[in-house]
């Protein structure tokens, strides 16, 4: 039997409200994707990473709602019975427009179809390798109704495949300290439009549990960069050397931190 399930609600975030009252916020993730958003009927793959799944169909629905769709943009996860409500809700999708179809069984295809006809914005979880057949019916479905399909990993003909290439949680020392947020490089690539591989560094969360742009690294004054020429301290200025025992050489600099 297929199980579809709703959950329970809590205070909608403030990228939800300005969803609902028709201001797509600005995205982090537009620098990465083509057009600065995910156009109707597109299909993406986010390599694995729920997190920047969740951020891709955030960013899908707010695109959703500003394009003048009335009343909350739905959205569906398909195949993933993991995927928590509260981390939805804190990637900025609106639970009382979600729901959840944890397993989708053998008839995945039939299942994922119908869903598509009939919400907006689609994630998908692990599923079967989809045969061409399946692929290109849910390619001309997609077209035809402006859904977006989001699947956690690999999809077969995608437009967009995003993946994390490298990522480090920030705040925690040796041994100490609190998470303050996730630091991560992001590599797209794609067809058409996206056929230009792009790159950004993101927050994903940052600090504020939001994803946004990441500053590049500053290098600290005196200290040299890892790839660089190691720093050296100032010349002692010219003239003849005082009388008594010389110096001890000093330490060489050390990075901390």
């Amino acid at each position: 039997m297929l199980e579809i399930r709703r959950v329970w609600t809590v205070p909608a975030s403030p990228e939800t409200a300005a969803a609902r009252e028709g201001e797509a916020p600005a995205s982090a993730l537009g620098a990465l994707l083509p057009g600065g958003r995910l156009r109707p009927g597109t299909t993406a793959s986010a390599g694995g990473d729920i997190p920047l799944l969740l951020a891709l169909a955030a960013d899908a629905v707010a695109n959703g709602r500003a394009a003048g769709r009335t009343g909350p943009v739905g959205w569906a996860a398909v195949g993933l019975p993991f995927l928590g409500a509260l981390a939805a809700c804190d990637a900025g999708l609106d639970l009382d427009a979600g729901l959840w179809v944890d397993d989708p069984g053998r008839r995945w295809p039939q299942v994922l179809t119908a869903v598509l006809e009939a919400v907006p914005v689609v994630l998908t979880g692990p599923l079967p390798p989809v045969p061409d057949r399946v692929g290109r019916r849910i390619a001309a479905l997609l077209r035809r109704s402006g859904s977006v399909l989001l699947a956690a990993d690999r999809w077969e003909g995608a437009q967009l495949r995003l993946r994390v290439t490298a990522a480090a949680w920030e705040g925690v020392g040796d041994g100490e300290g609190l998470l303050r947020g996730r630091r991560v490089k992001v590599a797209v690539a794609g067809r058409g439009a996206a056929d230009r591989p792009r790159h950004a560094e993101l927050w994903l969360p940052g600090p504020d549990g939001t994803v946004s742009l990441a500053a590049p690294a500053v290098v600290p004054t005196g200290i040299a960069p890892a790839t660089g020429t190691p720093a050296t301290a100032p010349a002692a200025p010219a003239g003849p050397r005082p009388a008594g025992p010389r110096p001890a050489p000093a330490a060489p600099l050390r990075a901390v931190g």
